[in-house]
């Protein structure tokens, strides 16, 4: 009887913490479904919304902040305007005069352009950058072919597991 009031007790707390509030208002959403990512409602908007690939801890900031939407709300608590409204400054950041220095794609290689890449269209863009440099047999295309380090990092004496490339003893 005592391990299972314990029990009991910490699945109570956990339940308690995890909500991030005590009462849970009854339109909250767990999972948010956002750009073809979900998002775990119970985290706060900002935090929230790196879940999406290509949106960092500063960029949800700025785009949380021309939402004009709280910063301190849970990413469940927003209603279907407030999320709709993101989404639009996450697609179109340039109409909501976020600099373009702030952007992830400056200067595309195919259309000059100044963008966000986020969700699929980010894999996608790093996919063919990568098919780009193997194609024109740069250095990086081929060190990402060979499967080796990329950034100039030493390869002698670490990164040994998988394959090995650099000295072999004789």
């Amino acid at each position: 009887s005592r391990t299972t009031s314990l029990l009991a007790r910490q699945g109570r707390l956990r339940a308690a913490m995890s909500s991030g509030s005590l009462v849970i208002s009854p339109d909250f959403q767990h999972i948010l479904r956002v750009l073809n990512t979900n998002i775990d409602g119970r985290r706060k908007v900002m935090f929230a919304l790196t879940a999406i690939p290509g949106v960092g801890r500063r960029f949800s900031n700025v785009v949380c902040k021309k939402a004009a939407i709280d910063q301190t709300k849970r990413a469940g608590e927003l209603t279907p305007d407030e999320v709709e409204k993101l989404v639009a400054i996450i697609q179109n950041p340039k109409q909501f005069k976020i600099p373009a220095w702030f952007l992830n794609r400056q200067k595309d290689y195919k259309t000059g352009k100044y963008q966000q890449a986020f969700a699929n269209g980010l894999q996608q863009r790093l996919r063919e950058d990568l098919e780009r440099l193997k194609k024109i047999r740069a250095h990086r295309g081929l060190r990402h072919y060979w499967g080796i380090r990329v950034r100039g990092q030493h390869t002698k004496s670490t990164g040994r597991r998988g394959k090995t490339m650099a000295a072999t003893k004789k």
